[in-house]
């Protein structure tokens, strides 16, 4: 800082050192006889003149520096008026330094918006689903809500819309078939059970994403195998000991898993000509395909309950606008946290953004638990704490083992 603002200062004021050199040639005829001067033999030492031209003008800008180095008019470390060698490091250090604390508020920011997403969409998604027990038709309400957000998004170019081509889609049929099923499955889950059991059997997905990469031909190390036995286990005695069990509940939950896994492997395949297309705008298309998958289906399934169970739904909560508050805040925080999370690991990396889905998963039981006052037995407190370890450790081994093959950090 002192190099570049005594830069400064020679750049505003030209005439300080100007002057000094002035007055060195410019002197008196008197001095002339004793030009000579023994430190000039020698070509390796310098004169005493020049040295006190660099002193005189490296200190003379001193004032201007500390009055103008902060806009207090003092300067936060002390100056001082000893010439340092021109040197770029520490200009370097200073914008890395102020550079980095944007970026980790940045980070936080987006980490919070994530967490507290996920957790109002758990919430409002379990409010409605005990007043209107219809989880196909949330779901796919949910998938027309985050449609229209990222159509808004590429609308008014807040977000940068991708070159749709024919070859495009149809890399995209595949992963949004599986992504289908995996957010169909888990609003079944979470329509039959409580939040926090789903969210436990939900944590064993990294064992589904070892089993089905290693059928496809892709190889895990030792540690791997050990890091998913904590989550078979929590997960088994989270479900025998699940008040709210339901053989229904558990199947959505172990098939969304399936569905999720079954999408992040297909994705890293039939995607990796297309690696312009950014996490966010790769989400987008995946929800306007599932919604033309997922929404004929549901008329098929339950279009016929949907009148009645409407009527039902006002009747239990008494209020119209109370029950479309909460139907459209489970579709638009679904949307936001899903954003969030791809703008979380554009900034991070993997084994960080891992790390941070486990913790999610820990704060939406917590939250859910709280909200809802549902009953937790001690062996099933027991269960889940050690499926979200097992979840932990995996992410830890898988990443400095490189066996976290199917690329599968992008969860839902």
């Amino acid at each position: 800082m002192l190099t570049l603002n005594s830069a400064v200062a020679f750049s505003k004021y030209p005439n300080r050192t100007s002057s000094s050199s002035t007055s060195s040639t410019r002197t008196p005829l008197h001095f002339k006889s004793h030009s000579f001067n023994p430190f000039q033999s020698h070509p390796l030492r310098s004169s005493p003149t020049s040295t006190s031209q660099i002193l005189s003008t490296t200190t003379k800008p001193t004032s201007f520096i500390k009055f103008h180095e902060h806009p207090f008019g003092f300067s936060p470390k002390p100056t001082s008026p000893i010439p340092k060698a021109a040197s770029e490091e520490p200009p370097q250090q200073a914008r890395s330094t102020q550079s980095s604390n944007p970026q980790s508020l940045q980070l936080a920011v987006v980490f919070g918006l994530w967490y507290f997403h996920n957790i109002v969409f758990n919430i409002y998604n379990k409010k409605v689903l005990n007043i209107f027990p219809f989880p196909w038709l949330l779901a796919s309400f949910q998938l027309f809500v985050g449609s229209l957000c990222m159509l808004f998004l590429w609308t008014f170019k807040i977000q940068n819309c991708p070159k749709i081509t024919k070859p495009f889609v149809v890399a995209l049929l595949g992963p949004a078939l599986f992504h289908t099923i995996g957010h169909i499955s888990a609003c079944v889950s979470f329509s039959k059970v409580a939040v926090s059991f789903t969210h436990v059997i939900k944590s064993s997905e990294p064992v589904f994403s070892v089993v089905f990469s290693s059928l496809l031909g892709d190889t895990y190390p030792l540690q791997v195998w050990l890091s998913i036995l904590p989550i078979m286990l929590g997960c088994s005695l989270a479900a025998i000991t699940e008040v709210s069990f339901n053989m229904q509940g558990l199947w959505g939950a172990l098939i969304s898993n399936v569905g999720f896994v079954l999408r992040n492997i297909y994705s890293k395949r039939s995607l990796q000509s297309f690696k312009e297309v950014n996490g966010l705008n790769l989400y987008g298309w995946i929800s306007i395909l599932s919604l033309l998958y997922l929404f004929p289906v549901a008329v098929f399934v339950e279009g016929s309950q949907w009148v009645g169970g409407y009527y039902k739904a006002i009747e239990t909560v008494g209020n119209p606008i109370t029950f479309y508050i909460w139907v459209m805040c489970s579709g638009v925080f679904y949307h936001l946290y899903n954003q969030a999370s791809y703008q979380a690991l554009d900034n991070i990396s993997p084994l960080t953004f891992s790390v941070g889905n486990t913790m999610k998963r820990v704060v939406v039981i917590v939250s859910t638990v709280l909200v809802f006052r549902n009953p937790v037995r001690p062996l099933n407190a027991l269960g889940s704490g050690i499926a979200i370890l097992g979840t932990f450790l995996y992410s830890q081994v898988a990443s400095s083992k490189g066996g976290n093959k199917d690329g599968g950090e992008k969860k839902s």
